[in-house]
């Protein structure tokens, strides 16, 4: 995890095109300047981190599902669950699966666990258009190969 950056996954471990599904995997910083506030002498993941990283690991799916054609972008988060506390340290992995893609939206249902038991789940919702330009494109397919998408879906 990079949160100064906000690159939420460290590392893409699975798609599967046929079954709609994806796996990641990040580990949450021992220090970070978000922990100062978050809380002073018990230090936690913010929530909204949470929900961005299911929306990072959504997001990598429904680009995969389209074949690196279209950006899905954030619309929004329903039905969150935040389920026990995430501290510094802590090993995620986050899944997500396609419930609905078409007229430009997309609709997954994503989890998030630590030590196998659920940290945290919702509905992430996205609306897909074409890239803004070349250079966001070229961006996107650039932080593809550092989380190690898979070569089975292949990039542009």
């Amino acid at each position: 995890m990079r949160l100064e950056y906000f690159q939420l996954i460290d590392r893409i471990l699975d798609i599967s095109i046929e079954e709609r599904t994806i796996r990641t995997e990040a580990t949450v910083p021992t220090e970070s300047t978000i922990f100062e506030g978050h809380f002073p002498g018990f230090p936690l993941m913010p929530g909204a981190l949470l929900i961005e990283t299911m929306a990072q690991t959504s997001g990598w799916l429904v680009i995969a599902l389209l074949r690196f054609e279209r950006m899905p972008f954030l619309m929004g988060a329903t039905d969150v669950k935040f389920r026990r506390f995430v501290k510094p340290g802590e090993k995620l992995a986050a899944d997500a699966s396609l419930v609905h893609e078409g007229s430009g939206y997309a609709v997954t249902s994503a989890r998030i666990k630590a030590d196998g038991l659920v940290v945290c789940d919702a509905e992430i919702k996205f609306r897909t258009v074409a890239f803004p330009n070349a250079e966001f494109r070229a961006h996107m397919e650039a932080a593809a190969r550092l989380l190690e998408f898979p070569h089975a879906v292949a990039l542009p």
